[in-house]
């Protein structure tokens, strides 16, 4: 493999330090923590992991984190009862609603009901709008990532073509925007995109995201692009691969994200990172 490895695990760990250290720096001065408030619902094993692994972060870089795990049986109005309570509470400053969440539940009334300055998943449409005006606020976490990575092997985007496979509201379509706040010229595809791979092989940056293992084929790849596999699928072998074929990508790529230790640590990193920056706002931190 000629290819760059990005490691995601080390860029993160780089941006949680710097995060614990100016959370230090003010709890020194007398402020208070920037507080983080999770909502777990059921027992979702998947879900608990993450939440596992977002308590871990928090605590390491000194933030003040609370957990909410309300029975999978929670009502609708039970759930907008405590994000109310959560968006009044002056020591919160974050708010995440873990997802997916029950069929019962209206994930979309739920998460529109966070307040805009506290929904750090960046999910809000009034985030996303802002995003979309070139007046980024809170920015959704993996994206927001995927940026930094890209920061990281020194990736210029202006005037780069840049290719987004997949056009989920969590990933594709504000990727897209972010790309596009960075000034390359952005195409969206998806899985029903007509000869994707001529697109793919157009693209200086190739980001993945569509939920389908080793979708976009290596051979597709231009040589010398970057290549940043959002994707994580575990195969029936029970090993974890992305949405990208890593080996036949990464003889043509300049860089690639590892499936897993590339984009995944970078959504926490960002999740945190936008709770001190909802902080900031809050308390001129």
């Amino acid at each position: 493999m000629s290819a760059q490895i990005i490691d995601g695990k080390a860029v993160a760990a780089g941006l949680r330090d710097d995060l614990a250290q100016q959370v230090q720096h003010a709890t020194a001065a007398g402020q208070r923590p920037p507080g983080l408030a999770v909502v777990l619902v059921g027992d979702n094993p998947a879900s608990q992991v993450y939440v596992r692994n977002k308590e871990r972060a928090c605590a390491q870089a000194g933030l003040h984190s609370v957990k909410y795990t309300p029975a999978a049986d929670v009502s609708q109005a039970e759930l907008e009862a405590l994000i109310d309570e959560l968006n009044a509470r002056e020591d919160i400053d974050g708010i995440l609603v873990q997802l997916p969440l029950p069929a019962h539940l209206d994930s979309e009334a739920l998460l529109d009901r966070i307040d805009p300055t506290k929904d750090v998943d960046g999910f809000h449409p009034d985030n996303i709008g802002r995003l979309l005006q070139k007046r980024p606020g809170l920015r959704p976490c993996t994206p927001y990532g995927v940026m930094k990575l890209l920061e990281a092997v020194g990736e210029d985007c202006t005037g780069k073509r840049a290719v987004v496979v997949g056009a989920s509201n969590i990933v594709g379509r504000p990727m897209a925007m972010e790309l596009l706040l960075a000034n390359a010229t952005v195409t969206i595809c998806n899985s029903r995109t007509r000869d994707l791979a001529a697109e793919v092989g157009r693209a200086d940056i190739v980001v993945a995201g569509v939920g389908k293992p080793e979708f976009v084929r290596g051979d597709w790849v231009r040589e010398g692009a970057v290549v940043i596999d959002v994707g994580i699928n575990r195969t029936a072998a029970g090993t974890l691969v992305g949405d990208v074929e890593f080996e036949a990508a990464a003889r043509r790529a300049r860089a690639i994200t590892p499936v897993p230790g590339g984009v995944g640590p970078m959504t926490i990193a960002m999740l945190l990172h936008n709770t001190l920056s909802a902080w900031q706002a809050r308390s001129g931190g």
